[in-house]
């Protein structure tokens, strides 16, 4: 792109953002940046190189890149070499916490009364944290809501009550709702249940509201010793008739000491007072390479990072290259805990990005005012200016947006807990995209933006260049508007108002793990 396109764009979102910024030469004698070269640095090729390196990572640690394995610390090892070789301060913070893996292929077949094989991955898929065990047993459910009611309304295993009459031995079938999974998974086995199969709801919705799909989830550590499995309501509707007996394996590894790190990184430019922080996990499930989940997002991060590190900026830039977010955002919440109120207050923003280049994406601009009325309430004062940047770069470049709701399940949850303005791009994880979606971003209704989502399919593959491209021009264009802009969107940092903070019940994160569009 020219120079002076590049500056009448930059002008454009600016304006519609409602900030002041100088679009100057940095040839001159001030510190104004140049925007047609920073523009023209940070390129999607380059993006893709580092994809490709971490695929390389992967298929060289057993095709995984999950926080304490090998193929982690290999990521780690490249992404702080990059950073610090470009000039800047970079941290690995340690922390310990409880890993957890699949070994082998889980199973979950129908032996009566007619035998089925259902797929792992697609079908159903192991909760993290489950327990060990190969059983076969009779389906007991558990106060199941069938037909589901057009609302969500099962409180399935929630209460002790709910497993009278329980025959221990059994498999108990729970379906979605209310408490979190930790929850129905301990009842069930204080009640005798030899495994747990907990599905989905079953109400029909858009992204993260549809409870149809194959249920993921977390039960946020490692408590029960049987194996516990998410399933889509399709599964659990079949397993739900009488006379229905299956074998369920899951053959799993757990470790409350296991150490990872995250990888942060400063420029030695900028008032330290008032520090701009992107940022995205750097880990994979177990189970893949993770390249879009969240290669993508980190690549880009990192690339913005390596060409902004020249760049003589009125703000400080900190970059964060987080690890065990697959295990329930463990790294960002460590690191927002260890800050003190005094280095919060610091952070005056935090743009997370968090899978960014779908193979059947849409460009997701999480909602930092709450105007699309979904879901989660709006992000911290200031986070309606970060949305508000994002819609008018995605104006300027002439390609359609939507909003995404902050459900607390990416790294921006510990930010927004801590009263710090967020925002970010997202592009669909395992959700259905609607007709409505492929009629503006195009792509394949009724079809997962990711079908590859926390599968080994996960790999270099499963990148659309496009939105990587788009995507990556976003991430480049905030980081040069918040770097040199006399006014950021965050004042001082104080904890979030109950209002602004994850909302109870479903939205837990040991109750789902990035259902559906909104991550």
């Amino acid at each position: 792109m020219r120079a002076r396109a590049y500056k009448g764009l930059l002008a454009a979102i600016v304006a519609a953002s409602a900030m002041s910024l100088p679009v100057g030469s940095a040839a001159s004698a001030s510190t104004e940046p140049d925007p047609a070269a920073l523009s023209k640095s940070v390129k999607a090729p380059s993006v893709k190189r580092h994809l490709e390196k971490l695929q390389q990572i992967a298929d060289a640690n057993g095709g995984t890149r999950a926080s304490g394995t090998p193929g982690h610390e290999a990521s780690v090892a490249y992404v702080a070499g990059r950073l610090r070789a470009a000039g800047y301060n970079v941290t690995l913070q340690e922390f310990e916490f409880p890993f957890f893996r699949v070994i082998g292929k889980p199973v979950l077949n129908r032996v009566t009364p007619d035998a089925k094989a259902y797929a792992s991955g697609t079908d159903f898929r192991p909760m993290t944290y489950s327990g060990s065990g190969n059983v076969t047993a009779d389906v007991q459910a558990v106060d199941l809501v069938l037909p589901p009611t057009p609302a969500p309304s099962s409180t399935s295993g929630c209460e002790a009550a709910d497993f009278a009459g329980f025959v221990p031995g059994n498999i108990a079938l729970l379906q979605r709702g209310t408490c979190n999974f930790q929850v129905k998974a301990e009842l069930a086995q204080a009640a005798g249940a030899s495994g747990v199969i907990i599905f989905n709801e079953g109400q029909p919705g858009e992204g993260a509201n549809d409870r149809r799909g194959l249920l993921t989830g977390t039960l946020g550590e490692p408590t029960t010793h049987i194996p516990v499995v998410g399933a889509a309501f399709a599964v659990g509707n079949e397993l739900a008739a009488s006379g229905t007996r299956v074998t369920l394996t899951v053959n799993a590894e757990s470790d409350l000491h296991r150490k990872t790190r995250n990888v942060l990184a400063e420029s030695r430019w900028g008032d330290p007072n008032k520090v701009v922080m992107l940022g995205g996990h750097l880990d994979s499930v177990a189970e893949g390479p993770g390249i879009n989940d969240n290669g993508s997002g980190s690549a880009g991060v990192l690339e913005t990072a390596l060409k902004a590190n020249l760049l003589p900026t009125r703000n400080r830039l900190r970059f964060a290259f987080w690890g065990a977010e697959e295990l329930g955002l463990l790294g960002s919440q460590h690191y927002v805990a260890s800050l003190s109120p005094e280095e919060k207050a610091k952070i005056k923003l935090y743009l997370n990005f968090d899978m960014i280049a779908s193979p059947n994406f849409i460009y997701g601009i999480y909602d930092g005012d709450d105007s699309d009325h979904t879901g989660s309430p709006a992000g911290p004062p200031g986070s309606d200016k970060i949305e508000k940047l994002f819609e008018a770069y995605f104006t300027a470049v002439g390609q359609p947006y939507k909003g995404t709701d902050f459900t607390g399940r990416s790294d921006y949850g510990p930010f927004i807990a801590a009263g710090i303005p967020a925002g970010g791009l997202f592009t669909g994880a395992e959700g259905l995209k609607t007709p409505e979606e492929a009629a503006t971003f195009g792509g394949e209704a009724g079809v997962a933006y990711d079908k590859c989502y926390h599968r080994a399919c996960d790999t270099i593959a499963n990148i659309n260049d496009r939105a990587l491209a788009v995507n990556t021009g976003a991430i480049a264009t905030a980081a040069f508007v918040y770097a040199y802009s006399p006014v950021l969107p965050g004042g001082t940092a104080t904890a979030a108002p109950v209002s602004n903070q994850r909302r109870s019940g479903d939205l837990q994160a040991q109750d789902e793990d990035h259902a559906g569009v909104a991550r």
